[in-house]
């Protein structure tokens, strides 16, 4: 299932994608990504290109949506934690309000129809 939400995800333009840790940050816009798995690995990404992520599908353990209050709007995101409920990677969708910062419901749908098709927190 992993697989298949993070193939889900990148058919929608304007996700960031992005892999932390304390001493670097990665950040993939989701336009025009493939997808693949080679045994334990999911590759985002052209291998050959400027930029792809290599996932380690066995360290991921649950994903979940969550809507974030900020200052002056709402973060959407689908974030992805290992074993010990780490952050790995996170999938934030961008663009989703206008200039006069109003929300872009074309967006929200895009993000509420994942959120229909999989659970709020999703076991792998």
């Amino acid at each position: 299932m992993l697989f298949e939400l993070l193939s889900d995800i990148i058919q929608v333009n304007d996700v960031l994608l992005i892999t932390k840790n304390i001493g670097a940050t990665c950040e993939i816009r989701s336009n025009s990504l493939t997808i693949r798995q080679k045994e334990k690995w999911i590759t985002i990404g052209d291998n050959d290109g400027p930029a792809h992520m290599h996932i380690n599908s066995e360290m991921i353990k649950f994903a979940e949506f969550i809507q974030e209050q900020k200052p002056d709007k709402i973060s959407f995101s689908i974030r992805f934690f290992d074993q010990n409920n780490e952050r790995t990677v996170a999938a934030f969708f961008t663009k989703m309000y206008d200039e006069s910062k109003n929300l872009i419901f074309e967006r929200k749908n895009l993000y509420d129809s994942l959120h229909k098709k999989y659970p709020s927190r999703i076991k792998f």
